[in-house]
C-alpha cells in the first residue's frame, strides 16, 4: 500500500495562523476514519457500553507480518564484542531488506555497538535472544538532526536511537535486549547531575528556547538544536507510521522517554520489558496516536510506565490530533510516577483510554491512574475506564487529576478531565485514595468509583475545586484496620 503524503509545512499561507507549523493529520485520516466508532458518545452510555465497544477496536488493530525472508547483520559486514561501530552494516541490510519488499533483519546472540537505526517499510528488526544492541554514547551518532518532537513541542534535533519516519509495517521483535547506555556520566546529566547533586539542568536553555518558539509560530525547520543544546533524543520513537509491531524485547536505559510512537496508528506493544531509572525515561509514550494496543509488558521506569499525549501547547492545538481508542490490559507497572498518565503534554485531547488486568506495586509507584494537565497546556481529556486492576502499593494516591502541574492557572487554556470510571480496583497501601485538584476556571467532574477498596490507607483525600465524584460500593480502610474474618 503506497503511504499518503503527510506534510511538514505549514499550512494555507493565506489563512489567519498559517504560517505556524502543523503535522497534518491526512496519514490517519485516510487509513481508518472511514471505521471509527461512535465512541464519543460513551459518557451517556456508561461503561459496560464503552467496554463493549472494546471488541471493535481490537479488530482494527492487526499487527504486521512479514515475508519469511531473513537478513543477518553479519552478511553485512556485522561484528560482535561490542567495541567494532555496526551502525553501517545495520542500515545496509534494512536497506537490502527493504528492497527486497520485506523481512526479518536480524541481530543473532552477541553484543553489537551501534548508532542511530532508521526503520524502513516491510522491515522487522528482530534482536534474538541473547543479542545485545548497545547504543553509542556519542551524540554525533546520531546525527544528522531530523525533524522530531521533544517534551510534545516540534524541533530539529538528534534522531532517536531506533527512528522511523512515514513508514508501515514495521517491527521490533525477539527475545533479545536494547541498551541504551543511560546514565548519569552520559546523556541523564543533560537533565541533571545526580552525582553532584545539582537540579540545574543543561537543556534548560533549550526548553525556553523551544517554548518561545512555539508560541512565536516559528517554523519547525527553523527550530534547529543538537550540538551544544543538551536535548536528549528518545529511545524510540516511530513517526507518522502504521503498522506497528513491538515484541518480547527488552529495552533499558533510554536517554529520555523509552517508546515513542507518534501521529501513528494500528500499534502493537506486547510482551516488553522497559527498565530505565533516569530522568524521564517513561515506559511507553503514544502521542496523537490511534489504535493502540498495550498489554502484557512490564515497566519499571524512572517517569511515568505509560503517559498518553498529544502535544504541547500551540504544536499539539496546532495539529489537533488526539490520542484515541488505547487499550492497555495485562501489565505490570513497578516503580515510576505513575502506572497509567494521561499528560501532561495533552494540549490535543485524549479519549477513549481502556485499562484493565493489570498490577502496580512498588515503593517507588507514585500513583495507578494519573492526570496531568495545566491552563497553558489545556487539553479535553474524557472516556477514561479501568477495571479489574490491583495496586500494592503507591506512595501518593490511587488516583490523581493535577491541573496544578507545573504552570498550573497561569494560561487562557481550560484543561477538562471527564467521564473517568474506575470499577473492580483494589489497592492494599497508600498515603491517600484521591488526590484531585483542579481549577477554579476548570473544575474536575464526572469522576466515578464503583465496586473498589482500597485498604492501608493513611490519611484523607485531597479534593480542591471538584465537581461530581460518585462512589458506589466503595470500602476506604485506614491503616491498622482489622480485616474481616472469613469462615
Amino acid at each position: 500500500m503506497h503511504l499518503p503524503p503527510f506534510p511538514w509545512k505549514p499550512v494555507n499561507s493565506n489563512c489567519a495562523g498559517a504560517s505556524r507549523p502543523l503535522w497534518v493529520a491526512g496519514l490517519l485520516a485516510s487509513v481508518v476514519l472511514a471505521a471509527l466508532p461512535a465512541l464519543a458518545s460513551a459518557a451517556a452510555v456508561g461503561s459496560a457500553a464503552a467496554w463493549e465497544r472494546v471488541p471493535q477496536i481490537l479488530a482494527r488493530i492487526v499487527p504486521p507480518t512479514f515475508p519469511a525472508r531473513d537478513f543477518p547483520i553479519g552478511d553485512f559486514g556485522a561484528r560482535p564484542g561490542g567495541e567494532f561501530d555496526n551502525t553501517a552494516a545495520i542500515r545496509d541490510a534494512i536497506a537490502a531488506a527493504h528492497a527486497a519488499g520485506g523481512g526479518r533483519v536480524v541481530v543473532p546472540p552477541g553484543v553489537f555497538l551501534t548508532g542511530a537505526i532508521h526503520l524502513r517499510s516491510n522491515v522487522n528488526l528482530h534482536v534474538a535472544k541473547g543479542a545485545t544492541l548497545r547504543f553509542s554514547t556519542d551524540p554525533k551518532a546520531y546525527e544528522p538532526l531530523v525533524r522530531t518532537r521533544w517534551n510534545g513541542m516540534d524541533l530539529m534535533n538528534y534522531s532517536s536511537l531506533v527512528h522511523a519516519d512515514g513508514q508501515e509495517n514495521i517491527a521490533i521483535t525477539g527475545g533479545g535486549e536494547l541498551d541504551g547506555q543511560g546514565s548519569y556520566e552520559t546523556w541523564w546529566s543533560w537533565s541533571r547531575n545526580k552525582i553532584l547533586d545539582t537540579k540545574f539542568k543543561k537543556s534548560d536553555a533549550a526548553r525556553d528556547r523551544l517554548l518561545e518558539m512555539v508560541a512565536k509560530g516559528v517554523p519547525v525547520e527553523q527550530r534547529v538544536f543538537g550540538d551544544g543544546w543538551f536535548v536528549r533524543p528518545n529511545f524510540v520513537t516511530l513517526a507518522r507510521c502504521r503498522n506497528i509491531l513491538i515484541e518480547g524485547v527488552t529495552f533499558r536505559n533510554s536517554p529520555m522517554w523509552q517508546l515513542h510512537p507518534l501521529f501513528s496508528s494500528n500499534i502493537t506493544v506486547r510482551g516488553v520489558t522497559v527498565t530505565g531509572y533516569g530522568p524521564n525515561n517513561d515506559g511507553c509514550d503514544p502521542e496523537s496516536c490511534r489504535d493502540v494496543l498495550i498489554e502484557n509488558c512490564t515497566f519499571d521506569t524512572g517517569d511515568d510506565c505509560i503517559a498518553i499525549k498529544s502535544g504541547r501547547n500551540d504544536d499539539g492545538r496546532r495539529a489537533g490530533m488526539p490520542s484515541e481508542n488505547i487499550i492497555v490490559r495485562g501489565c505490570t507497572m513497578k516503580a515510576g510516577h505513575g502506572g497509567v498518565v494521561v499528560g501532561s503534554e495533552i494540549s490535543g485531547d485524549c479519549r477513549n483510554v481502556f485499562v484493565e488486568n493489570c498490577r502496580m506495586d512498588s515503593p517507588e509507584l507514585a500513583r495507578a491512574l494519573r492526570f496531568k494537565s495545566n491552563a497553558a497546556r489545556g487539553g479535553v481529556v474524557e472516556n477514561v475506564f479501568m477495571r479489574n486492576v490491583t495496586v500494592g502499593r503507591v506512595s501518593d494516591a490511587v488516583l490523581q487529576v493535577d491541573f496544578v502541574y507545573d504552570e498550573g492557572p497561569k494560561g487562557p487554556h481550560r484543561p477538562i478531565v471527564r467521564n473517568v470510571v474506575m470499577e473492580n480496583v483494589t489497592s492494599q497501601s497508600s498515603p491517600k485514595v484521591l488526590s484531585i485538584q483542579g481549577l477554579p476556571q476548570a473544575p474536575v467532574g464526572n469522576i466515578r468509583i464503583e465496586n473498589c477498596t482500597f485498604r492501608g490507607v493513611e490519611g484523607a483525600d485531597l479534593i480542591r475545586h471538584a465537581g461530581e465524584i460518585t462512589q458506589v460500593n466503595v470500602s476506604v480502610e485506614p491503616v491498622g484496620a482489622k480485616k474481616p474474618k472469613t469462615e
